[in-house]
């Protein structure tokens, strides 16, 4: 594992429970109580505009959403102080895109609640499969970049080019993740605004890729060239 241990930190201190939105950032009490609020909103969302699913395979989808988002919010807090970043509204812009295909996973839009997909028996097992595969993938790049990582697309201090790992195989397996989940809800709700966030979310990360890699050519140059010719963007053989 290739994280650093935070030698501010004494002993007996718990790390506290963070959660970053957009344009704040909340902690401790505050960062639970939020949480919560989620887990109610997401709740309120299934069981008003589809209350014939209560206790369907939607809500495992959600929770396993609601544990992803606690984790990466808690393990946020690890991260490297930056040198450099990305614009406010640039940052922005992707939160907004990614809140809103997050809510369109679950709330049908008027004309997008028809299906995409049979109602096979294995359609569930696959999407849900999926999305927990996804996220196992994201907690492993993670702790792999350790205090590399970032939400936005900045320079940390001392940034090391991590390439071990999935980032042997992927150059943004995190980015890979993201999507895999959003999939995996698409693909158990088989409804075309699930779909519809999927596609939201293919554009926001097609975006931030370029922006990540230019950045990334600047600072590492001929090395970050020839690990663009080693590996690929998101998906092993396509691309």
């Amino acid at each position: 594992m290739d994280t650093t241990p935070d030698n501010k930190k004494t002993p007996n201190q718990r790390p506290a429970v963070m959660l970053k939105l957009p344009g704040i950032t909340l902690e401790g009490r505050s960062a639970i109580v939020a949480l919560l609020a989620l887990v109610v909103l997401i709740a309120a969302l299934i069981a008003y505009f589809k209350p014939k699913v209560f206790l369907s395979p939607l809500w495992v989808s959600g929770a396993l959403w609601i544990l992803f988002i606690g984790y990466w919010s808690a393990a946020a807090k690890n991260a490297s102080p930056a040198q450099s970043s990305e614009s406010q509204s640039s940052r922005k812009l992707h939160e907004y895109l990614m809140n809103g295909a997050l809510l369109l996973l679950f709330v049908p839009v008027p004309g997008l609640g028809r299906r995409f997909l049979p109602a096979a028996s294995f359609i569930v097992p696959l999407g849900l499969t999926i999305h927990t595969a996804a996220i196992l993938l994201a907690v492993w790049a993670r702790r792999r970049l350790g205090r590399n990582w970032s939400g936005a697309i900045t320079v940390k201090v001392d940034h090391q080019l991590v390439r071990s790992g999935p980032y042997r195989v992927v150059r943004h397996p995190i980015y890979s993740a993201m999507l895999g989940m959003f999939l995996g809800t698409a693909i158990v709700s088989g409804e075309l605004h699930a779909l519809l966030a999927v596609v939201i979310m293919v554009g926001a990360y097609w975006r931030k890729i370029r922006l990540e890699e230019r950045s990334l050519r600047k600072v590492f140059g001929a090395a970050y060239d020839a690990y663009c010719r080693d590996s690929w963007a998101l998906i092993p053989g396509l691309f």
